[in-house]
C-alpha cells in the first residue's frame, strides 16, 4: 500500500507527542528529528526535508502551540498543512483550449513508466467529462508500443491514429493532428517514444514535435517506485523540453513516498494524477490534502466515496448495509462484498483510504486477513460448497457440514475452520462499525458496502 513505511514512522512520532501533554520546544525539536529521518528514509530529496521540517518547527515553537491545550493534536494540524503545501496545495485539472478548438496534449518519459497505458486512461477519462480524445500513435520504434496502445484505446473506445514505423514522429503528429480535425476529434494524445535512459536523440525528437505543431500541454510520466530518480528526471525533462505536469505510475507499490513528496517542491510542476493500478479507476486526480490525510494515516474518505459511487449499484449497497448493521450479514452477502470490494480496487485499496476508526493494529490485520485477496478464490470455493441454506445461517455449521464443504471444496477442514473463524469476527467488528463510523456518514459514505 501507498506510503505504508512512511505513515507507520510519522504516526510513532505523534503517539509519542500525544503521550507528554504539554510539549516543550525540546519535545518539537526532536519530534521533527524523527520526521526528518522517516522522510529522508522515504527518499524525499534532502532539500526538500530540510525546509519542510525548519517551517514546522518554526511554527510551532514561535507560536502559542506549546502553550495550548491540545499542542500535539495542532502539531498534527501544521504537520498535515504543511504536507499539503509541499504537494501543491490545491488539485490541477488538464488545460483545454476554449470552445470546440482542438487541445494536443504530448506525453513523454522514460520507457516502462507507464506511458502508453497511461495516456490510453487519461483518454477515456476525458471521454467520460464529454470529451472526444484521439490517441496518436507517435513510437516508430517499438511496433509492440503501437500495438499497445491500440489495445488499450479499444477498451476504452477510443480511436487510435497509427501510420506505422516507417514515417517520422513529426509527421505522424501532424498528420494525427489533421486527422482529428476532420474527423471531429477536440483533445489529440501523442504517445511518444521513450527510452530505457534520457538521451539527446530522445530529447531532439520532443523539441522537433513541439517545434512543428501546437503542444497546449506536455505531461511527464514517471515510475514512482525510481523515488529520486523520478524527480531527477522530472528536472531533465522540464529543463530541456518543459513540462506542464506529471503523472506518476505505480504510487500504489510504492511504500515510501518520496517522489510524491518532491516533485512539486523541486520542479514546481504539479503532479496532475496518481496511477493507483491497472484499471481506467486507478488513475486518480491527484489532491494534494486528501493524499496528505493518507499519509498521516487519515484516511481518504472523499477519494473512497467518489470511487464507490463510480463502482457499484447505489440501491444494492444500501440493501447490503441494512442487512450487514441490523441483522448480520450472512455467506451470500459476503460474496457480494468481494465483488463490490474487486470493483473499487480490492480490500487493500479501501483501507489505505479508511480512516483508522479507532482499530488497534490487530483487529485493523484480522480485517486484511480476513480477505486476502490472493485467497479469494479459495474463500469463494468454500461458499459456493455450502448449500443454500448454509449460506444464509452460517451458525448452523456443524462439523460433520464443515467436512463435507471442506471436501466440496477441495481442501481440508482447517482451511475451511479458518475461514469461517475470519469470516465470524470480521462480522464482530461490523457489528462495531455504526459507532465508529458516526459523524462520518455523510455525503453517501453510509451507501458503502463495506461486508467484509
Amino acid at each position: 500500500m501507498a506510503f505504508d513505511s512512511l505513515t507507520e514512522k510519522l504516526q510513532n512520532v505523534f503517539k509519542n507527542l500525544r503521550s507528554k501533554g504539554r510539549l516543550t520546544e525540546k519535545d518539537v525539536k526532536t519530534a521533527m528529528k524523527e520526521v526528518k529521518m522517516a522522510l529522508l528514509e522515504a527518499d524525499v530529496n534532502f532539500r526538500v526535508v530540510k525546509d519542510f521540517t525548519n517551517k514546522i518547527t518554526e511554527r510551532c515553537v514561535g507560536s502559542d502551540v506549546l502553550g495550548g491545550l491540545n499542542p500535539a493534536q495542532t502539531v498534527i494540524k501544521i504537520v498535515n498543512e504543511e504536507l499539503t503545501s509541499l504537494m501543491g496545495s490545491d488539485i490541477t485539472e488538464i488545460k483545454y483550449q476554449p470552445g470546440q478548438a482542438t487541445t494536443v496534449i504530448m506525453m513523454c518519459g522514460l520507457q516502462g513508466a507507464g506511458k502508453t497505458t497511461t495516456a490510453a486512461k487519461l483518454a477515456g477519462k476525458m471521454k467520460l467529462k464529454g470529451k472526444r480524445p484521439l490517441l496518436v500513435a507517435c513510437d516508430v520504434y517499438r511496433p509492440a508500443a503501437i500495438d499497445q496502445l491500440k489495445v488499450n484505446g479499444q477498451k476504452q473506445d477510443v480511436p487510435v491514429f497509427s501510420m506505422g514505423t516507417e514515417k517520422s514522429p513529426v509527421d505522424i503528429a501532424k498528420a494525427g493532428i489533421s486527422y482529428a480535425s476532420s474527423n471531429n476529434r477536440n483533445v489529440v494524445i501523442l504517445d511518444t517514444a521513450g527510452r530505457l535512459q534520457i538521451d539527446d536523440d530522445m530529447m531532439k525528437e520532443l523539441e522537433d514535435i513541439k517545434a512543428s505543431v501546437d503542444v497546449h500541454q506536455t505531461i511527464l510520466v514517471v515510475d514512482a517506485m525510481t523515488g529520486q530518480e523520478a524527480v531527477n528526471v522530472a528536472s531533465t525533462f522540464d529543463n530541456r523540453i518543459g513540462i506542464d505536469g506529471v503523472v506518476l505510475t505505480k504510487l500504489d507499490g510504492d511504500t515510501r513516498g518520496g517522489a510524491a513528496l518532491s516533485i512539486r517542491a523541486v520542479t514546481g510542476k504539479p503532479i496532475l494524477y496518481a496511477g493507483m493500478g491497472e484499471k481506467l479507476s486507478d488513475l486518480e486526480p491527484f489532491h494534494p490534502d486528501r493524499m496528505a490525510s493518507r499519509i498521516l494515516g487519515m484516511g481518504d474518505m472523499l477519494t473512497l466515496i467518489e470511487k464507490a459511487q463510480n463502482s457499484f449499484d447505489q440501491e444494492e449497497a444500501k440493501k447490503l448495509n441494512q442487512k450487514a448493521f441490523k441483522k448480520g450479514f450472512d455467506f451470500n452477502d459476503y460474496l457480494t462484498s468481494l465483488d463490490q470490494m474487486k470493483k473499487m480496487g480490492g480490500l487493500t485499496s479501501i483501507l489505505g483510504m479508511l480512516p483508522g476508526f479507532g482499530l488497534s493494529s490487530a483487529q485493523m490485520d484480522q480485517l486484511k486477513g480476513s480477505v486476502d485477496e490472493k485467497k479469494i478464490g479459495r474463500t469463494k470455493a468454500i461458499i459456493m460448497s455450502m448449500t443454500p441454506e448454509e449460506r444464509e445461517n452460517p451458525k448452523i455449521l456443524s462439523v460433520s457440514r464443515k467436512q463435507r464443504i471442506a471436501k466440496g471444496a477441495g481442501m481440508n477442514i482447517a482451511e475451511v475452520n479458518r475461514f469461517i473463524k475470519q469470516f465470524n469476527e470480521s462480522a464482530k467488528l461490523m457489528k462495531k462499525m455504526p459507532g465508529m463510523m458516526k459523524g462520518r456518514r455523510h455525503s453517501g459514505f453510509g451507501k458503502m458496502p463495506f461486508g467484509f
